[in-house]
């Protein structure tokens, strides 16, 4: 099975994926301390993925 072409990370800008693969989904249960080791990987609970939003540019002043 091939992998979809908006999945493909480009060289240059890295898309927000909506779905995680479970050792990505494990390592941020482990970041929120929601993980439990010897846990099963399976039946993972929901995990929110956090968006960045881009902050808006400030205007150069007249005296710059």
């Amino acid at each position: 099975m091939t992998i979809d072409k908006s999945l493909k990370k480009p060289s240059g800008v890295i898309r927000l994926r909506n779905v995680l693969k479970r050792d990505e989904r494990v390592k941020i249960l482990m970041d929120q301390d929601r993980w439990v080791d010897g846990q099963s990987p399976m039946g993972l609970a929901k995990v929110r993925i956090a968006k960045a939003v881009a902050g808006k540019k400030k205007k150069k002043t007249a005296e710059e």
